[in-house]
C-alpha cells in the first residue's frame, strides 16, 4: 500500500522578520525534493483547518480564543517566537489537521507522514519555542478515537524535550510519552516523560543509536503501544545550529529506520511527522529531513 503524505503550501508561507530563525522554507523544500526523487504531486494530500471546537475540546478555550483573535499579550507572543499575524493563525490551524489526518490516514494505511508538525513545545494554556498548537497530543486523541486503539506510544526524538506533550500527557496512563534530547538544551526546565534520556553535547551516532535501541525495548517493557507517533526532529544533526549533538546524515537515517522497524514488527500503525531543524542552508536541511521518507520507503 503506498504511504500516504501530508502538505499544504501554507506550510511554508509565512512572513517573518529578516535573519528569523525559523526556516520557514524547508517545508515546500521536502515537497520539492521528493517530487525531484519520482514522488507524483498528485500523491500529496491537503489538510482542512483544524476548528476552533477541536482546539477548545482539549486545550485551555481563553488561550486558543486569545490566540486566534491576536489579543495575546506580547509576552505570551514573544515565548512563542513568532510575531502574530492571520496568517501565522492559518498556517497553524492547517499544520496541525495535517498531523491529526496523517494519524488517520496511519491507520488506514499503517504508516503515513506529514511534512511538518513536531509542535512540542505547546501546553494546554500557553505556546512556546515556535509551538502554538500541540499537534502530537491531538494526533494522539485523534488516534483514540479509533475502536481497534487503546494505547499511543509517542516517540519523541526531536533534540529538545517535548516538555509540552509530557505534561499535556502526564495524566493520561494510555498515552506513554518517550524524549531523547539534548540535556543542556531549550527548555531549561524540562517536563516529565514517561521516559526522559538526556544526552551530553557532542553525542555521535553510535552511542546515540544505541540509546535508542534500549530506550524503545524499556518503553515495550512498560506499554503495550496499538499505534506509534514519531516527531523525527532533525535537530540532531551534526549541522543544526541549535542542536549541539555530533549525529550525521547517515545516523539520522538509521535513527528512523530503527522506529519504523519497531512498528514493523509489533504490527502497529504509525504516523510521523518532521519535527525540528535549524541550518540555514535550507537544501542542507532538507537534506536531512528526507531520511524519514528514505526511512518509510518513500523513496529510494
Amino acid at each position: 500500500m503506498t504511504t500516504p503524505l501530508v502538505f499544504h503550501p501554507i506550510y511554508s508561507q509565512l512572513d517573518l522578520p529578516e535573519r528569523h530563525r525559523f526556516p520557514i522554507e524547508k517545508y515546500v523544500g521536502i515537497r520539492d525534493a521528493l517530487i525531484n526523487r519520482g514522488v507524483s504531486a498528485a500523491r500529496f494530500i491537503t489538510p482542512e483547518p483544524i476548528s476552533d471546537e477541536t482546539l477548545t475540546t482539549f486545550y485551555d478555550p481563553i488561550y486558543v480564543k486569545a490566540l486566534t483573535a491576536g489579543s495575546l499579550d506580547k509576552k505570551a507572543m514573544r515565548r512563542i517566537g513568532f510575531p502574530w499575524s492571520q496568517q501565522l493563525i492559518e498556517r497553524t490551524r492547517t499544520a496541525v489537521a495535517g498531523t491529526c489526518l496523517t494519524a488517520s490516514l496511519a491507520l488506514e494505511s499503517g504508516k503515513a507522514l506529514n511534512l511538518t508538525g513536531g509542535y512540542h513545545h505547546a501546553f494546554a494554556d500557553f505556546g512556546s519555542g515556535f509551538c502554538l498548537f500541540n499537534d502530537l497530543y491531538l494526533a494522539s486523541k485523534t488516534m483514540q478515537k479509533n475502536s481497534s486503539i487503546d494505547n499511543v506510544l509517542i516517540v519523541d526524538l526531536d533534540v529538545h524535550q517535548g516538555d509540552g506533550t509530557a505534561k499535556l500527557a502526564e495524566n493520561d496512563s494510555d498515552i506513554f510519552t518517550l524524549s531523547i534530547h539534548g540535556e543542556k538544551n531549550f527548555p531549561h526546565r524540562k517536563q516529565h516523560s514517561d521516559i526522559d534520556i538526556g544526552l551530553a553535547k557532542g553525542t555521535e551516532d553510535d552511542e546515540y543509536l544505541t540509546t535508542l535501541e534500549q530506550a524503545l525495548t524499556l518503553a515495550l517493557r512498560q506499554f503495550q503501544p496499538d499505534a506509534i507517533i514519531y516527531d523525527a526532529g532533525v535537530d540532531v544533526h551534526v549541522n543544526d545550529d541549535l542542536g549541539h549533538l555530533h549525529i550525521s546524515t547517515q545516523g539520522v537515517y538509521e535513527r528512523d529506520k530503527q522506529v519504523f522497524a519497531l512498528a514493523d514488527r509489533l504490527g502497529v500503525p504509525i504516523a510521523a511527522v518532521i519535527g525540528g531543524g535549524y541550518q540555514r542552508d535550507i537544501a542542507a536541511l532538507v537534506d536531512v529531513h528526507i531520511q524519514l521518507y528514505r526511512a518509510a520507503g518513500v523513496i529510494d
